[in-house]
């Protein structure tokens, strides 16, 4: 997670107000498929084009296939609880 440290400005730039990680990374469990989630904030109000650019941008400065990209304030109530305890803040 060192890459996103690196890359803070430009992500901030892009209005990202903080990342944390969580899923199967998170829980040392992952797999050769397994996907990237990040839990995001943003400091400002977002559209798609923008939310599925920064993906974009996390999955080529992380070189991995796919990042799922979730904002905090999207979460489910059922899954609330699961991912907040187990999200490790990278940002």
């Amino acid at each position: 997670m060192k890459l996103l440290f690196v890359h803070q400005n430009e992500l901030r730039e892009m209005g990202v107000k903080s990342l944390a990680l969580f899923g199967s990374v998170a829980r040392e469990d992952a797999t050769e498929t397994s996907d990237l989630d990040l839990l995001v904030d943003f400091d400002r109000p977002i559209g798609y084009f923008h939310f599925f650019d920064v993906q974009e941008y996390l999955q080529k400065i992380l070189s991995v296939p796919k990042v799922d990209l979730v904002m905090r304030n999207a979460v489910i109530d059922e899954l609330k609880e699961d991912i907040y305890t187990e999200a490790l803040d990278v940002l």
